[in-house]
């Protein structure tokens, strides 16, 4: 080989060499600049915030708030600090919020109204909707084991008269369903003289409705005895469902999702007044009635005149009289007996 070119043949790999460990060291220098940890920013202590996202009208349950560490310099006075005065979460169930949070933003005391605050109703109540105040009590209340933000279904159960013989018709009917309880008068406690939770029962319950159900149940509270029926979460997707899939609600074609979201939750917390169902006393005992019971004048009345019309097609006699007091036919009939009924045939007339 010449020596010229294995001369330049070693200078290149030195060159390439000494390239090589500078950029090493240069991307080394480079990258430990880079992963230089940021100073720790200082946490203070725990603050109440949203675990999920609260519009507005919601009513705070257990499952709406939560306590996280929140930076020193962020602390604002309004927020509600775990270890404080005010920090018991018990106290903020049943409340309102009145303006909207979002998922993880700090809870400030001017965002929820509570049952005795001015502007609660107003701050709860959907667009066109109403607030009705029910009485009820520990057999009708579910044993005061609903609490606002639940749903329920409205029972109305009387005894109907019919002014006739016997006893009278009760019956059982489910009036209102999916109705959202606004608020109640029960009180929790923590604790008992035997150190257990008490729950105290409520004697009236307040209701989101519509105008229209408003009436209903404002007549219904003179009628009979109104009882309420706690819902299962889940029932409310599976009523929804059912109203898709029988095209009572139409999901626009050009909707996003968050505002198809929007609107089907809308649609699946608002009451029905519909597709009721009703239990009468036969239904549950054979000793018990299935239809209101007739007037004693009106089954007289029907028995005189079976047998009348027997004893008439028995002799062969003229026909029973019209409104009138005049005969139906004039000429030769034909009386045919059916047990109590019997029926008229003219054959002719003269």
């Amino acid at each position: 080989m010449n020596v010229k070119k294995l001369a330049l043949l070693i200078g290149a790999l030195v060159i390439a060499v000494v390239t090589a460990v500078m950029a090493k060291n240069m991307f080394a220098g480079a990258g430990a600049q880079q992963a230089a940890a940021a100073p720790a920013v200082p946490l203070g202590p725990k603050i109440l915030v949203a675990r999920k996202a609260l519009a507005v009208g919601t009513i705070i349950d257990a499952e709406s708030l939560t306590y996280q560490p929140w930076p020193k310099e962020l602390m604002q006075s309004a927020y509600y600090v775990e270890g404080g005065a005010d920090s018991d979460t018990k106290t903020l169930l049943g409340t309102v919020v009145r303006y909207q949070i979002t998922a993880g933003q700090p809870l400030t005391r001017g965002a929820l109204v509570g049952p005795r605050d001015r502007g609660f109703l107003a701050a709860a109540l959907g667009p066109g909707m109403r607030a009705i105040t029910v009485p009820v009590n520990v057999s009708t209340g579910v044993a005061g084991f609903v609490f606002p933000g639940d749903h329920v279904d409205v029972v109305l159960t009387q005894n109907v008269e019919g002014g006739g013989d016997g006893p009278a018709l009760k019956v059982s009917e489910t009036i209102i369903r999916n109705v959202r309880v606004l608020a109640t008068d029960q009180r929790i406690t923590d604790k008992d003289k035997d150190g257990k939770t008490e729950v105290k029962t409520f004697s009236n319950v307040t209701f989101e409705v519509t105008p229209r159900i408003a009436e209903k149940l404002a007549v219904a509270q003179s009628l009979g005895t109104l009882s309420l029926s706690l819902r299962s979460i889940a029932d409310n997707t599976a009523d929804l469902e059912r109203a898709v899939a029988s095209g009572e609600v139409k999901v626009p074609a050009n909707a996003d999702p968050a505002q198809e979201k929007q609107m089907l939750l809308a649609i699946a917390n608002r009451p029905s007044d519909n597709n009721t169902t009703y239990t009468t006393g036969g239904d549950v005992s054979r000793f018990q009635r299935r239809s209101v019971p007739a007037r004693a004048s009106d089954k007289a009345d029907q028995a005189i005149g079976a047998l009348s019309s027997l004893a008439s097609a028995i002799r062969g006699g003229p026909a029973p009289a019209a409104a009138g007091g005049t005969p139906a036919y004039s000429g030769p009939v034909v009386r045919v007996a059916r047990g109590n009924n019997v029926t008229v045939v003219p054959v002719g007339a003269r």
